[in-house]
């Protein structure tokens, strides 16, 4: 029961606050949501690439839902592998929220109501 309310909260927020979710492919979606790394590159000096700007309603729901999501088998791969390079764990997590906004995307192009495995941005076709 509680798995569908929170399903249903986040389909609700991805839908009424982000109206361009059928007309952009993934990485523009992602950027217009706050989950794109931007640099703060300056001359010699490289900064740290950091999430900024966009919608924190869909933002922050995302951001629960991989919480909430992230030890089921699709993203706890993704997560681990992650992990495993040396990215720091809120790197991670920012990661697979992007990975699951990546899903929910090929989920609406496909008309399906689930995959069986998660979709990565490299798998789907521009």
């Amino acid at each position: 029961m509680a798995k569908r309310i929170a399903a249903s909260k986040v389909s609700t927020t991805l839908l009424a606050d982000l109206p361009e979710w059928g007309q952009l492919n993934s990485k523009p979606i992602a950027a217009l949501v706050g989950l794109a790394p931007f640099n703060r590159d300056h001359g010699r000096y490289r900064g740290k690439r950091k999430p900024w700007g966009g919608r924190a309603s869909v933002r922050s729901a995302l951001y629960l839902a991989t919480l909430a999501v992230r030890h089921k088998p699709p993203l706890r791969t993704v997560h681990q592998h992650l992990l495993d390079q040396g990215n720091e764990q809120k790197v991670a997590l920012i990661a697979c929220a992007r990975e699951l906004l990546t899903c929910l995307k090929a989920v609406l192009k496909s008309r399906t109501p689930r995959p069986d495995e998660l979709v990565t941005a490299r798998d789907t076709p521009a």
